[in-house]
């Protein structure tokens, strides 16, 4: 994985900072969401999107009318951030409080898929990772569908992960003062489904349960 030529290459807890595929693509592959940012005629945008990992690549798509998808998919440059916060670590001293972490910073063009069968791979690959097995339980897209729907890829090359795990880094001074510390852990974690009215009476499927 090259690194990032850009000023955002961690300057700080440098150790922290990694390069190597398997632990971007781990990141990736946990985060369901990302942030795009980009500068248009001298303001900054950053937008929230789904996305998925196959291969070397990360995939987004939205409507053919999104001025965002519109712009990007001239190919400027963006950056894109994934975040996936672990724990919250709770230190003797507000200063020494952090947060336990994994990151991803990716810079890069969009490429627009043209093809429709490629761009059909890419809704089934995003829809698995959003809901598991469930593309061929669902209704099959349809060709209208997919041509009012913009698919954008970006090539996972210069790119860098940034992950802090661990107990707090307490001042020496500190250590022995009667105040707890330590980790309040976090979780997202997928819950009971809900049906909605058409579905009350349908048998949950077992790619949901």
């Amino acid at each position: 994985m090259k690194k990032l030529s850009s000023p955002l290459v961690p300057s700080r807890v440098a150790k922290n900072a990694h390069f190597d595929k398997e632990t971007i693509y781990s990141i990736l592959d946990e985060a369901i969401t990302c942030t795009i940012s980009y500068a248009l005629e001298g303001m900054p945008y950053s937008i929230p999107t789904a996305f998925v990992r196959y291969g070397d690549k990360i995939y987004i798509h939205g409507s053919v009318g999104s001025h965002f998808l519109r712009e990007i998919e001239k190919g400027i440059p963006v950056c894109i951030v994934v975040t996936l916060i672990d724990a919250l670590v709770v230190a003797k001293s507000a200063f020494s409080h952090s947060v336990n972490y994994r990151s991803v910073v990716i810079f890069a063009n969009a490429e627009k898929i043209e093809a429709v069968e490629k761009k059909r791979d890419s809704f089934e690959w995003l829809t698995n990772k959003i809901v598991p097995y469930s593309w061929d339980y669902l209704r099959p897209v349809t060709e209208r569908e997919i041509l009012k729907t913009t698919a954008l890829a970006f090539k996972i090359d210069e790119a860098s992960a940034k992950v802090r795990s661990g107990m707090p880094n307490d001042e020496e001074e500190d250590k022995a003062l009667p105040i707890w510390s330590g980790l309040i852990p976090l979780q997202t974690k997928r819950l009971h489904v809900i049906p909605d009215e058409s579905s009350v009476n349908i048998p949950v499927p077992v790619h949901l349960i």
